[in-house]
């Protein structure tokens, strides 16, 4: 297969420019909607806890399925809250992959717990099988991670939960509406918990996130750690919270974008689709599993993962073509952050770190886009 498949020219592909991300594009696809919405939040002067969060909430609860949804000012706050509601306190270990973001073990940190670091598999996503070897008497959770818009063999991760007698909490901040056995991310635990960072499928105007549970208990121990402790009904203070609302201009702008989420995801997985057709066949590459190849998922591509021989050529090359790339977390696993001192078993993250990078993902992407980054890769490693 030739550089030329899919009819473009040398010079039109030397003159090509595909964003990693296109944030002016996310902005201008809706922007009569968005200024209209930020006008009259900001003319009501509903910047804290009004009815534009109260409807975002009860609309995203309407699609996981779930009674509760409160959102809070970022993703690592609703993980460090989901592990409060699990227990989750100084003098306990949690076990998570060290292929993951650092907010991951971070929240553990901030209860005042331990981060313990297990490996992946090549669908980059929990190996539990390596989390044996660190289960000790101090072990209080696993906390799988829903990766790239894609879950976790929750069979596996639900087993080895029983087994040693340990609270699951859900990091499913990357996959907002994946599902395993029909079955949401977010909904497998003591609390699933989400990140509107900008880059994510559903991404608002700076940082927010939510944290989802079916207990009435809990979402009101929930309301009360993201509003300083107070309770909402009485007003008094009955514990020490956190100062962690997602702003109402943030909710306001999510409502507008939440009308076109299922559209967008279905976008992205005909984009996945044209990169399998493509790519799939090179061997010095190791893509994502393909959508529907698993009949136990539903797969939403937060982003496109692979693993390539290569890579930095290969990011170089793609970048002549006007393609950017890039390698998730600046393209360090966890347990390679030393300074943290954290134990680990993470063979396969260690060799992976020096061959996963992202191609774009978003739904902005014509096929014409994605055609010329999938001749380029196929121009490099083929000629």
């Amino acid at each position: 297969m030739s550089s030329q498949s899919s009819g473009t020219s040398i010079t039109a592909a030397a003159n090509r420019r595909v964003p990693f991300f296109d944030y002016p594009g996310l902005f201008a696809e809706h922007e009569t909607e968005f200024m209209e919405t930020i006008h009259d939040v900001l003319g009501r002067g509903a910047y804290i806890m009004q009815k534009d969060l109260t409807h975002f909430e009860e609309a995203l609860a309407r699609f996981i399925g779930v009674k509760h949804v409160l959102g809070v000012a970022d993703g690592t706050i609703a993980l460090t809250l989901a592990l409060k509601l699990a227990g989750v306190g100084p003098g306990d270990e949690v076990i998570l992959p060290s292929h993951t973001f650092i907010a991951t073990a971070a929240a553990v940190n901030h209860c005042g717990a331990t981060p313990v670091l297990c490996d992946c598999g090549p669908d980059h996503m929990i190996d539990v099988a390596s989390a044996e070897s660190l289960v000790t008497p101090r072990t209080k959770a696993i906390m799988p991670v829903q990766l790239n818009g894609r879950t976790c063999d929750m069979d596996a991760v639900a087993a080895f939960a029983e087994k040693h007698g340990l609270e699951i909490v859900e990091d499913s901040c990357q996959a907002l509406g994946a599902a395993y056995r029909g079955r949401l991310a977010g909904t497998f635990g003591v609390a699933g918990s989400f990140s509107f960072f900008p880059a994510k499928v559903l991404g608002c105007f700076g940082d927010g996130g939510a944290i989802i549970v079916d207990d009435d208990e809990k979402a009101e121990i929930l309301r009360q750690y993201r509003d300083h402790g107070r309770d909402p009904v009485s007003g008094k203070v009955t514990r020490f919270g956190y100062n962690c609302r997602l702003d109402n201009v943030q909710a306001a702008v999510m409502l507008v974008k939440f009308q076109y989420y299922k559209r967008d995801l279905e976008r992205r997985r005909d984009i996945a689709r044209i990169y399998q057709d493509r790519l799939g066949a090179i061997d010095a590459l190791l893509l994502p599993p393909a959508p529907d190849s698993d009949n136990l998922r539903y797969d939403i591509f937060q982003n496109y993962e692979i693993e390539a021989e290569n890579r930095d050529a290969l990011r170089e090359h793609l970048a002549a073509r006007g393609i950017g790339t890039i390698m998730q977390w600046g393209g360090h696993m966890i347990h390679q952050f030393e300074q943290l001192g954290l134990r680990s078993n993470a063979p396969y993250a260690e060799q992976m770190s020096a061959r996963y990078m992202l191609l774009p993902m978003h739904h902005l992407l014509k096929d014409d886009d994605v055609h010329h980054i999938c001749d380029s890769v196929i121009a490099f490693y083929r000629g």
